[in-house]
């Protein structure tokens, strides 16, 4: 496997073919992708597979019963969150080395309580049109991620 650079989190997903698709750009890139529970779906759910299609099984993948687990065991150092909500842009981010991209579920967001206490950490992917409510979320970890690698790799 790649030196892992960065690694995208997922507290409590919905959808399985999101995560699926964000666990292939995980493969592809060489991350580690962490979930926390609870999930709207079995990882076994064939959306899940066919999302991620053969690379499932080459997923860095760790799994957490709460966010308080995750913060306990990983004692992240770099978390960077992403909201429609978010004041700043993704691009403007501080991203580094073993930092953690956080998103949330795709029909609740992050609970209210992460992005009171991260809010200083809280970035948006730009959106100009009012006809949609969001971005899908595999694309924005997709987009956060590639600009993550773009910022570590020519830092």
């Amino acid at each position: 496997m790649n030196k892992q650079r960065f690694n995208i989190v997922l507290h409590a997903p919905d959808i399985p073919g999101n995560t699926g698709s964000i666990g292939r750009t995980c493969v592809a890139l060489g991350l580690r992708l962490i979930l926390i529970k609870p999930y709207g779906f079995d990882l076994s759910e064939k959306a899940v597979r066919r999302a991620g299609l053969d690379y499932w099984k080459h997923i860095e993948l760790s799994e957490y019963e709460t966010w308080e687990d995750f913060i306990k065991t990983e004692s992240p150092q770099n978390l960077i969150f992403y909201s429609k909500t978010g004041a700043k842009n993704y691009y403007e981010a501080p991203y580094q080395e073993n930092c953690f991209l956080v998103f949330g579920s795709e029909t609740k967001a992050l609970p209210e309580y992460i992005m009171e206490q991260y809010k200083d950490s809280l970035y948006c992917l730009p959106q100009y049109s009012e006809h949609i409510r969001s971005l899908n979320l595999s694309n924005v970890a997709t987009a956060a991620a590639y600009e993550a690698l773009r910022q570590i790799s020519f830092s």
